[in-house]
Formats: C-alpha cells, structure tokens, sequence
C-alpha cells in the first residue's frame, strides 16, 4: 500500500511537469511579439525624451565691421643734430634720455675763432665808415667849390662816385658781420624740435665737423603724439577716406602682450596702393603720456572699417556649417529644437552677423549634436547676449562678404 501511494505521487508530479513544459512551448510565439512591441515604446519615449541644451539670444543692434593687422610705431618727428661748423666739444648740456623743448642748449663748441672772425668784421667795418665820413666831406667842399666856379662838374661827379663805392663797402661789412654772428652761433647747437635725446655720439674735446653723412651728435624723436603705420586692404579704401571725413576713424593699438589697449584716430592715407600686396599705408596719432609706445616697435591694430546697422548678431559656436548651407538650432514657443537656414553676412571673433531668424530668439549653443527638429529641449543655462565687443582676429580668418552686400 505504501508503494502504490508513493508511485502515484511521482506520477502525478511528471504530469505536472510535462503539462508545465507543453504550455510554455505553446505560449513561446506570443511572448516575442510583445516584447518587440515593449521595445519599441521604450525606443520611442527614449526619443521624445528632452535634452538639455544651452543657449544664447539673438541681438539686433549697429555691429562694427573691424579688421585687425600688424602696425609699426613710428615717430611724428625724428631730428639727427649735427655740427653746422667745423670746431672742437666744449660742453654736452644734456643726458641721454633726456626730454628736451624746441630751443634747449645741447651743446657748446670752441667758438674762440668765429669770435675773433666776428670783431675782424666790426673792426672793418669801422675803419670803413671813418673813410666814408670823410668821402662825405669831400662830396660836399667839391660841392661848394663847384657853386663857386672853382671846381668843374667832373669833379663833383668823382666825389659822389667815391661816397657811394663807400656805401657799398659798409654794406658789405655789415653782411659780413652778420655771417660772423651767425658762424658764432653755430657754435650754441640747441634742439630744432621737443623730444626724447638719443646716444650721444660726442663729448668734450670732441672734434666734430660739416659731414652730413657723419654719426649725429645726437638724435631727437618726438614721442607724444606718436604714429601707428599699418596696411589696409585696398577694398575697404574707400570706408577709411570716409570715416575720416566723418571724424569717427577711430584705431586701438594692442602692445604684445594682449593687457595694455590704447584708442587713437586715423589721420593719413597714402597716395598709392602697393600692387604687389594690394594694400594702402594709412597712419593713426595716439597719445603717448605715459610712454608705453616706443618707436620701431609693433603692435597689433584693430580698425573699424564701417558699421552693420540694425543686424542680428549671434554667437559663432551657434552656426551648423552643412554641405550646402549654414544653420543654426533655436527653441521654439513649444520648448523644442527647430533648425533655421541662416545667411552668414559677417564673422569676427566670436561673433557672427546672420539674417534669417528673429531678434530675441533662443539660438543653442551646446547640445546641439543631440538634437533633430523637433526635439524637446531643457534650457540649462543662458548665455549672455552676443558679445559686443569681439575678439580680434585676422581679418584672413574672418568670413566677411563685401561691404557692400553687408550694409
């Protein structure tokens, strides 16, 4: 009995078991079905799940076209002072580095000689106003003997011939007196213009003499104003000629080391343009007060050329450059990404001057490389507006159309 019982116990457990099997071989087609169907509503939500995007606003406002170039500090005025008479040093009266007016004693020379030369010339021409006075008074007995009828005409003409060759020697002393004094004063070499002083070449006992093409005794450079030179492309000509007639050709001067900014005004345009580089030399005058800017030096120059008005300004980071077109991604009113075609009419810097969206608009910035239209969007964080004052830049480096085509 208690065999049986066991055996139909185990029985009844394989059936169980062969039952359990069947209904999971029967169910198996419908399970695959439903989970494909699972699947794809996940890969649906995982779609319209939001991303989270950072973004910028569109500006509309006067946007300035600049180009930036490599300029060359020059002086306004530069003075080699020379010896104007042969002599010897006496005294240096300056240092080097000195900052001299107009008309300051530089040096002195041995003048012992042109003084001398100069009482020669004082002494004769006294000796030749004594003769004259006594041709004088010869001209006037001839005169009263001829009045008396004991002199002829001729006689009289002889005086008067004598009085007025006499003349002419005082007039030739007095010229001659002039050069000595101003031989003298060659002598005293003061500085022709206001300046910094350069090496000086000389010093007492020095003999210098009349060369122009000697060693100056020293150089004077004029440093406040001073000048900016730099190359503008020729097409952009014709806006440098009328900024400055509009007296707003404003130029800023960056030292190398990117800290130190000064602002100044375009004064000069070259007459030619170079046809091997197709480029115009123009000239801007800074102030130099506190002497940063130094002759021969150079400097990076950003000149504003014209300015864009009323354009819409975004972030470059924005634009999608595509195979045939450019865009960018903006948030639309439903919190979604849309792409909009843009039109790039000018980049410097960080910045890009489009048209094709709206001021105000939501342009993304980061996050764009998970976005397709339509997709729901998180602003993270906004950034500020376009910056208004860009980065500089080659102008090589910058898409620009013509500036006729951007205004």
């Amino acid at each position: 009995m208690s065999k049986l019982k066991t055996f139909t116990i185990t029985l009844t457990l394989l059936a169980l078991a062969g039952v359990t099997y069947y209904g999971t071989r029967q169910s198996g087609p419908v399970n695959p079905g439903a989970k494909s169907a699972n699947d794809k509503n996940l890969g649906g939500n995982q779609q319209n799940r939001p991303v989270t995007v950072s973004t910028a606003l569109a500006e509309q406002r006067d946007y300035p076209v600049k180009l930036s170039a490599n300029g060359v500090i020059s002086a306004l005025n530069t003075v080699d002072v020379r010896a104007q008479v042969s002599s010897t040093v006496s005294k240096v009266h300056i240092r080097e580095g000195q900052f001299v007016r107009a008309g300051d004693l530089l040096f002195t020379l041995d003048s012992r000689i042109d003084e001398v030369n100069l009482a020669k010339a004082q002494a004769q021409l006294d000796k030749d106003m004594a003769t004259l006075a006594d041709s004088q008074r010869n001209l006037e007995r001839s005169k009263d003997l001829f009045a008396k009828k004991f002199l002829a005409q001729n006689a009289v003409d002889s005086s008067l011939a004598l009085v007025q060759a006499q003349q002419a020697v005082i007039a030739s002393d007095k010229a001659a007196i002039a050069a000595a004094r101003v031989a003298l004063g060659y002598n005293r070499i003061v500085a022709p213009s206001a300046g910094r002083t350069g090496i000086i070449s000389v010093y007492p006992g020095s003999l210098v003499q009349v060369n122009a093409t000697a060693t100056p005794l020293v150089t004077i450079t004029q440093m406040d104003p001073i000048a900016i030179t730099f190359p503008l492309p020729q097409r952009h000509l014709p806006d440098a000629l009328e900024s400055m007639k509009r007296s707003d050709s404003f130029v800023l001067a960056r030292l190398p080391d990117g800290q130190t900014q000064f602002k100044g005004r375009l004064q000069f345009v070259d007459n030619m343009v170079d046809a091997a580089s197709g480029t115009v030399k123009v000239k801007a005058i800074f102030e130099n007060k506190e002497m940063k800017l130094w002759p021969g030096a150079y400097v990076n120059v950003e000149f504003s050329v014209q300015t864009l008005k009323d354009v819409i300004v975004v972030p470059q980071d924005a634009i999608v450059i595509g195979p045939k077109s450019k865009s960018l991604y903006i948030v639309d009113a439903e919190a979604k990404a849309a792409m909009r075609d843009v039109t790039v009419l000018h980049s410097f810097g960080k910045d890009a001057v489009v048209s094709g969206i709206a001021a105000g608009s939501q342009v993304i910035l980061d996050g764009k490389q998970n976005l397709r239209a339509g997709t729901p969007v998180i602003v993270g964080n906004t950034e500020p507006k376009a910056e208004t004052k860009t980065d500089v830049k080659s102008e090589a480096k910058s898409a620009s159309v013509p500036a006729a085509s951007a205004s």
